[in-house]
Formats: C-alpha cells, sequence, structure tokens
C-alpha cells in the first residue's frame, strides 16, 4: 500500500551521494516536509504542499501525520562486532582499575577470551543473542548494521558466525552487511607465525566464505603487536584478489599508517584511527576511503578521541558507528554516540547525522540504496518524537526515536 509521510517539521533527506570536508553540513532539510513510498521504495519527496497538489486523492493512501517531529534516514550503523560468545563484564572492571587493553590481551583476555566463548557457542545460541542484540539496535533507529566475523579465529567457527548472520538477514527487519575479520588476531595455535595464519585464512577459509557468499568485505586489525602494514598489505591484496572489498581497523592503539595503507589499498573504510597521524589524514582526504569513528569505544578505554574535526577539516568523509562488540565497547547505543560526537569530538548536529547516514552507507557500500531519502531508494526512515534535529544532543544520551519503518513498513512505533 502507498504511505505518505506529511507535516514534518523537519524532513532531513541527506540527498546527494557521499559527503566530504564542509559537505557534511548539507543535510537537505525541508520544512513541513512529506515523503511518498510504495512498496518499500520512495517515490516522491518535497514539501506536503507539493505532495498533497500530487497526489489529490489520498483517501485510498495511508497517511502518518508527523506534525512537530522530524523524519529522517535510518541509521547506519557500518562497524560492529554483534555476533559473539560469552561476555566480559569482569575485564571492564579491571580497566577501570587501570589495566590497559593492551595488557589484559597479554594476560589472555581480549579477543583471545571471546573466541573460547565463541568455538564453543552453538549456532543457536549465537542466533539467538543476534536477535536480541538486533532487537536493541532497531529501538535506537538502525536499520542497517555491518557484522564482522572474527572471534573464531578458525574455519568452523568463523563460517558458523557468518552463517548466523546470513540467516538474521533474512529473518530479522534490519538489513546486515557481513564482513569476513578472520585476521582479528593470531589465535594460540598459531602463535609466533603471523604469515602462517593470513595464508591460512586466505587459502583455506575465504575461498569457502566466497564460495557460499558470507560475506562482502573483508578485514584485518592492524595494530602493533596485532598485524603488521607489510602483513596487512599482504592479506588485503589477497582478499581483494578473492574478489572481496576492504576494510582496515587502523590506527587505534598506535601510528602505524594504517589508514594511509587503507586510502592506498583502497578500501572502503579505515576505522578506528584514534592515533592517526596528520599524514594519514590527508591521505584519506584525498582518497575515497571512509574514515569511520567510534566514539563509544574511547569512551570505554578512557582514551583520547579520533580527530573528526580535523578530518571533517581537512576535507575527509567521515562515518561514526558504534564499534559494538564484548570487550572495548559493549554499547550500541545511538544517543551516547551522538552526544559523544558532538559534545567532546566538536562535530555538529548536521555533521553527526551524515556521519551515521549516507557515509555510513558509503562505509558499507550502499549508498545507491540507503542513508538518504531520495527517489528511488528503501524506505527506511525514522521519526524522531521531536520537532528539530537539535534535540538529539541536546536529550543527551536519551532515545528519541519513536518510530522505525524498514523497507516501508513500520516495525517499530
Amino acid at each position: 500500500m502507498k504511505t505518505i509521510i506529511i507535516h514534518a517539521s523537519q524532513l532531513v533527506t541527506c540527498k546527494g551521494g557521499v559527503k566530504y570536508g564542509k559537505a557534511m553540513s548539507d543535510i537537505g532539510v525541508i520544512e513541513d516536509g512529506a515523503v511518498v513510498y510504495d512498496n518499500g521504495i520512495i517515490e516522491f519527496v518535497g514539501t506536503t504542499d507539493e505532495v498533497l497538489k500530487k497526489y489529490s486523492d489520498i483517501g485510498s493512501y495511508e497517511v502518518i501525520n508527523a506534525d512537530g517531529k522530524v523524519v529522517m534516514p535510518g541509521f547506519v550503523d557500518s562497524h560492529t562486532h554483534f555476533i559473539f560468545g560469552g561476555y566480559r563484564a569482569d575485564e571492564f572492571s579491571w580497566r577501570l582499575k587501570g589495566d590497559s587493553y593492551m595488557s589484559i590481551m597479554e594476560r589472555g583476555g581480549g579477543i583471545a577470551s571471546t573466541m573460547k566463548a565463541t568455538r564453543e557457542a552453538s549456532y543457536a545460541e549465537l542466533y539467538k543473542e543476534g536477535v536480541s542484540r538486533l532487537d536493541r539496535m532497531m529501538t535506537y533507529g538502525v536499520t542497517t548494521v555491518e557484522g564482522k566475523s572474527g572471534y573464531g579465529l578458525d574455519c568452523d567457527t568463523e563460517l558458523r558466525m557468518l552463517h548466523v548472520m546470513r540467516d538474521l538477514n533474512k529473518d530479522h527487519a534490519i538489513d546486515i552487511v557481513p564482513t569476513f575479520l578472520g585476521p582479528h588476531a593470531t589465535p594460540p595455535e598459531y602463535k609466533g607465525r603471523n604469515m602462517d595464519f593470513l595464508k591460512y585464512n586466505l587459502e583455506e577459509v575465504m575461498p569457502k566464505v566466497k564460495e557460499e557468499n558470507l560475506a562482502e568485505f573483508a578485514d584485518i586489525f592492524t595494530e602493533k603487536n596485532v598485524f603488521s602494514i607489510e602483513e596487512s598489505e599482504y592479506y588485503l591484496k589477497g582478499a581483494k584478489d578473492l574478489g572481496f572489498k576492504l576494510k582496515v581497523h587502523a590506527d587505534e592503539m598506535y601510528d602505524l599508517g594504517g589508514a594511509a595503507m587503507a586510502a592506498r589499498m583502497g578500501a572502503h573504510s579505515a576505522d578506528h584511527l584514534l592515533m592517526a597521524s596528520d599524514e594519514s589524514i590527508e591521505a584519506l582526504s584525498k582518497s575515497n576511503t571512509i574514515a569511520t569513528l567510534l566514539p563509544a569505544t574511547a569512551f570505554s578505554l578512557g582514551a583520547e578521541y579520533a580527530r573528526g574535526r580535523k578530518m571533517i577539516d581537512m576535507g575527509a568523509a567521515v562515518a561514526i558507528a558504534s564499534d559494538y562488540n564484548p570487550g572495548s565497547c559493549h554499547t550500541c547505543s545511538i544517543p551516547l554516540i551522538i552526544a559523544i560526537s558532538c559534545i567532546y569530538m566538536h562535530l555538529s548536529i548536521e555533521e553527526v547525522i551524515t556521519a551515521l547516514t549516507i557515509n555510513g552507507a558509503a562505509a558499507v557500500g550502499r549508498t545507491d540504496s540507503i542513508g538518504s531519502i531520495e527517489e528511488g531508494k528503501k524506505a527506511d526512515i525514522i521519526i524522531l518524537e521531536k520537532p528539530s534535529i537539535h534535540f538529539l544532543p541536546y536529550c543527551t544520551a536519551m532515545n528519541i526515536v519513536e518510530t522505525v519503518i524498514k523497507d516501508g513498513i513500520v516495525v517499530r512505533g
């Protein structure tokens, strides 16, 4: 059935494709806006007057009156690790006492701890937890999420995680973009043999992933004491040859030049970037690689935030995502991320909206179908209970999403 949303106090379109630098402030707001969609696809966007003139007989349509409310694109959470076994609440308390993330990893915690729990988790257990986590994300207005493997570090578990994501993508309202992150760390059985582990992934695991079409992207954790620049380049070249699009965990703890490498390799995104140098930021600004920032992770670790303000000022395209995971950032709260981004990273709310919608869509290769309210795109739309986008940071860390529409269907509200 054709649906018309009318009288939006502000209709935020985010039209025009991925946005770089100053253009991130242009979110295409239409006052007293309206949008028409049919069979899940947007067919007209304009003012309420324009829509009512074009669609004079609205009696046969479903009408949603958004008077006094903001209508905007659904959020795209473009970096998460939402499929995993076990939890690491004790490690969070260790960090609160002063233990570093790297020291916890060296003690057998961190990714190694989740690896053990995930290897032991059944498909059914991972699926059930995945549904619960996606349901929570949806309450915050997320309509598309990227999900990474990387907590199995062996063929069977990595495939099991990706099978869960494939089936959740079919069964759940939220769309899932799957990423293979086999080299998230080196498992104990390959200790001291990083290159052998990368070859194992490229030669034994990833061909099976590709054969079953289980992942669109390949990612690697480029970090000191994890995978070097040289090892990462070897892996990324091999992944590209296998037909994967590329992502990189880059410059989180140390400045290794991972962001510049991601840009050089043509990655869709370079993620984290807390320690990215001026040279790496310049490389990103001259490329099509999205700088994906994860402010809730820095918040949870008590670390300095990535220099998002400088990245935008230098002309880069910035996305913002949750990094929801069992350890360093166990939250998928979009309201918290918005608050941190505006208050501590000094981004405007317009820039944050761009980062969570059309630029998030670019980070997962979906700008042709999601991330904005434009003719021909999917009707992935959220309605806020407030009349202005400025309530998003003002209602600090509070969820003001009232209605979530996915593929033209109201899935919350």
